[in-house]
């Protein structure tokens, strides 16, 4: 049986993480770059976005589920 390569092991989990942050920011950027636009348009207003970004946080800190 082949032992496990630790370091190769830890470049592959560190290039994965590096992958995430890439793809992270692109999303993130993707986003903001819509509601920017959104904005832009009349569609909706910052404050009507930062009223719904809180309401949802709300939600969000509230889980519906139990906790163990």
């Amino acid at each position: 049986m082949e032992q496990p390569n630790l370091s190769t092991d830890l470049v592959s989990m560190i290039a994965k993480l590096a992958d995430l942050k890439d793809e992270h920011y692109l999303n993130t950027l993707a986003i903001s770059t819509m509601l920017e636009l959104l904005v832009d348009k009349g569609i909706f207003t910052r404050e009507e976005m930062e009223n719904k970004a809180a309401e949802l946080d709300q939600f969000m800190a509230c889980s519906p589920y139990p906790m163990a």
